[in-house]
């Protein structure tokens, strides 16, 4: 991440609150489109997860279905944006 992601508490609160409708812990309404938002959203479910824990495709997927219905695009961009690894087969996620 470079400077153009820096993010302050208050834009980081606005951003939560526009696509968290029912609150930080409740459902994604929308996945933004724009970069920095993006980067937003997935802190905070990123959140949901433990470190130092190994979870099975399934037990992300159940997570992720929780927040958002269209989950495989969220679970993609965790792993794009280096949020979460997985091994070369898929079967295992981890923070």
């Amino acid at each position: 991440m470079d400077d153009r992601y820096a993010i302050t508490e208050a834009e980081k609160k606005q951003v939560l609150s526009t696509y968290f409708k029912q609150g930080i812990e409740g459902p994604l309404d929308i996945f933004p489109s724009m970069e920095k938002r993006k980067v937003i959203v997935l802190q905070n479910i990123i959140s949901r997860f433990e470190r130092n824990k190994i979870y099975t495709e399934k037990e992300v997927n159940e997570i992720l279905k929780s927040i958002y219905s269209d989950y495989v695009t969220i679970r993609r961009y965790l792993i794009e944006y280096g949020f979460m690894h997985r091994s070369k087969d898929c079967t295992t996620y981890w923070l």
